[in-house]
């Protein structure tokens, strides 16, 4: 039987990440994924990501997000791809909106440079949008996209290229044990040995973890890309708290003729990855198109193309990240989807710390065991 210091079991943008960091520390690693390797059945998927700095869902995450953005560029310098694109992000809506007063209360706590803009200068310097009279926006200068796909490949390339990791791709993690101190996975690849097993499988973590309880829904969402109007400028990064609920949108890069818009969160939670409908339907463009018409009526609402991704949540919709009650030798991580993605390279450095016994200056009391289950 192969034995290994850490076993890292689904890796999409936290697995990979794991992995990368581990590999930097020289510890020898398995990491099983049930699907190809940068599959398109999770959170991992879609071209392209935003990463924020004032953050509106709490703002704890604003040091997480600070050295997110440090060890993205770290990445791409590693692998020689430019993963991180700067720009800056409108976050609109009421004034009293969550958006507006999260990313307000954020820039305050942490003394991050914004701007305050009226109805009138949003239309002057982003003519893209046909805002209500009641809107707002705040300007965030410490944001960009993120390359999504290539961020996963090049995390999984970094741990491979260090002699120190084994990759299994197609291999399901069935089970675990307990023998001599050590942890056995069973998997449909056979049995590994280890000394600490990290799970971030994402939507089937609470399947893999089925006996400890996990509160993870499944939300379907679906992203869009629309043909850029002409005379309308490069579209800024944004998010737009409305009525009819929460809508983002980016430009992929510079070069790109399309724009990248869907809605945020606003589904049905789902009990199980297997609940979610992998199809493009109409009602899903008619959600956007109906956005597009009121906010952005200069946008062809018909879409280039759709693709469908799913959220995975906690009821806070705030992380999951902590060793198992009762099995110090076990790490879960979980409840991303939504928000997760840009932080996954200071996520794989908490994780690693976790697994070497270690007190991470990451691991905030938000996403403790105890505050979600």
């Amino acid at each position: 039987m192969k034995s290994f210091d850490v076993i890292v079991v689904g890796l999409g943008a936290m697995g990979s990440a794991t992995l990368a960091t581990l590999a930097r520390r020289g510890l020898k690693m398995l990491g099983l994924e049930q699907f190809e390797l940068g599959h398109h059945r999770g959170s991992s998927h879609g071209k392209s990501r935003i990463i924020r700095t004032a953050y509106y869902e709490h703002p704890a995450y604003v040091p997480l997000a600070k050295r997110a953005f440090e060890l993205w560029d770290q990445l791409s310098n590693e692998v020689g791809l430019q993963l991180l694109r700067r720009q800056p992000c409108l976050n609109m809506g009421r004034p009293s909106s969550d958006v507006v007063c999260g990313v307000l209360q954020a820039a305050k706590d942490h003394d991050l440079p914004v701007e305050l803009l009226n109805p009138q200068q949003i239309a002057e310097r982003f003519p893209m949008f046909r805002v209500a009279p009641d809107t707002v926006g705040v300007l965030e200068h410490q944001a960009g996209v993120l390359a999504v796909e290539q961020g996963v490949l090049a995390q999984l390339q970094l741990a491979q290229i260090s002699g120190n990791a084994t990759l299994l791709p197609n291999t399901v993690m069935q089970r675990y044990r307990h023998a001599d101190g050590k942890l056995i996975v069973e998997s449909t690849a056979g049995e590994f040995e280890c000394g600490q097993l990290i799970v971030t499988a994402g939507a089937w973590t609470k399947s893999i973890l089925k006996d400890f309880g996990l509160p993870l829904t499944v939300m379907r969402q679906v992203q869009h890309w629309f043909g850029k109007p002409t005379g309308q400028g490069n579209l800024p990064i944004f998010l737009y708290e409305t009525e009819q609920g929460a809508f983002y949108g980016l430009q992929e890069s510079p070069t790109e003729h399309g724009w990248k818009i869907a809605g945020h969160y606003g589904a049905p939670e789902l009990q199980h990855p297997s609940d979610v409908n992998w199809n493009v339907t109409e009602a899903d463009v008619e959600t956007v198109r109906n956005f597009l018409k009121k906010f952005m009526p200069r946008v062809d609402p018909l879409p280039l193309d759709s693709e469908v991704c799913q959220y995975t949540l906690t009821p806070s919709r705030h992380f999951l990240i902590d060793r198992l009650p009762g099995e110090p030798n076990i790490t879960v991580a979980c409840g991303f989807s939504g928000h997760g993605y840009k932080f996954a390279p200071v996520i794989g450095e908490l994780l690693a710390d976790l697994a070497c016994g270690k007190q991470s200056p990451w691991h905030a009391p938000l996403f403790h065991w105890n505050t979600h289950c």
